[in-house]
């Protein structure tokens, strides 16, 4: 079975308001004992996965492209001698506009990542604004420019609604913007809020009001409509992609394919296994350091769980789910209102079943 490589780099210029991800601003001076410790890490754990076959690599964050480029050169020319990727493989490193430039990204192609995630969020300063994102929509049309230039002929553009102040308009004008520069994928992200972040305090604070779900409702709709018709396939929930554009590495997660992660936070999966790495990168450092895989936690699904994760799974990216798993009285309220479709004896979910995904996989599976 095809496997993936995440890898965390936790460094950022500026830690956004609504960001739950394993992230730090103000550490890059510990970049270079950072990346030894990721390639300590990768020939620590590469001898458990030699028999497996890795066809994606995923460099992920905080904002990879802080990282010298050199340095990013050296690490995936290591993770291609410690493990056995693909000629092939799909290879994506996600960028922040401010920190990529034509040298730069040039410099990146030719070391290899062959796709480009860029984290756009939106067209609309004031959304920025809200969203604490230190670049301006200009950043994001000169970097994808120069992405072009430098030769990227895969790019992802990331988007995110419902943000404060957000409205429907402001919305299409972005999709807009969005198809009008033409990537080859997006992917839009309705705004959530995690209580541990500076956005879920101020939330349950009464400061910012929390993001409208018939709101974001309309959003989703929107780009659904827009997107699809100019041409992108709504492949997962969130993503959408020229044919044949299809992010290799999250289909991955979502097809419950194996996966190693390597960095401070990540997260790993295999045969119904999952574990994660220390989420301090002082810490993560020095148990590489003193040759110990830094796992901090894992857990086993059980056949029960398993089972209610692959029907999720399967719904999230319109596969479907076969119609004899499901009691025929469970699923024909669904078939009749219009969320799921028998689509030759698989029950898949419409776009509008899509905004009620937990309600259906709960409903399906109980």
């Amino acid at each position: 079975m095809s496997a993936g490589i995440y890898v965390h780099v936790p460094f950022c210029l500026k830690r956004c308001g609504y960001c739950d991800f394993n992230a730090y601003a103000g550490m890059d001076h510990l970049a270079p004992r950072y990346v030894r410790a990721v390639l300590a890490e990768a020939a620590l754990a590469s001898p458990a996965w030699a028999d497996e076959l890795f066809v994606s690599v995923f460099l992920g964050g905080g904002t990879p492209t802080t990282l010298d480029p050199a340095d990013l050169k050296g690490l995936l020319a290591h993770l291609r001698h410690r493990f056995h990727v693909a000629d092939d493989a799909e290879v994506t490193i996600e960028a922040n506009p401010d920190t990529v430039d034509r040298p730069k990204l040039e410099a990146l192609l030719a070391a290899g990542f062959d796709r480009l995630s860029m984290g756009a969020q939106s067209f609309d300063p004031s959304v920025l604004a809200s969203l604490e994102r230190i670049h301006e929509p200009a950043s994001v049309r000169r970097a994808f420019l120069d992405a072009r230039v430098a030769g990227y002929r895969n790019v992802s553009l990331d988007l995110i609604y419902g943000a404060e102040g957000e409205t429907v308009e402001s919305w299409e004008r972005t999709l807009s913007e969005t198809v009008d520069l033409g990537p080859e994928h997006v992917s839009a992200y309705a705004l959530t809020v995690e209580p541990s972040t500076p956005l879920g305090r101020k939330v349950a604070a009464g400061v910012v009001p929390s993001p409208d779900p018939d709101l974001q409702a309309d959003m989703f709709t929107l780009a659904c409509d827009r997107l699809a018709a100019a041409g992108y396939v709504h492949y997962e929930i969130s993503n959408w992609a020229r044919p044949g554009f299809e992010c290799r590495h999250n289909l991955g997660y979502w097809e419950r394919r194996p996966y190693v992660g390597l960095g401070a936070g990540a997260h790993a999966y295999r045969d119904d296994r999952r574990w994660w790495n220390v989420r301090p990168p002082e810490e993560y450092m020095m148990l590489v350091e003193s040759g110990v895989l830094p796992v901090g936690g894992e857990e086993h699904l059980e056949p029960s769980d398993a089972y209610l994760e692959e029907i999720f799974l399967r719904l999230r990216i319109f596969e479907g789910i076969p119609a004899s798993w499901v009691e025929a009285e469970r699923a024909a309220p669904f078939l009749e209102s219009g969320l799921l479709l028998n689509n030759d004896g698989a029950l898949v979910p419409t776009e509008r079943g899509m905004l009620l995904l937990n309600e259906l996989v709960l409903a399906l599976a109980g």
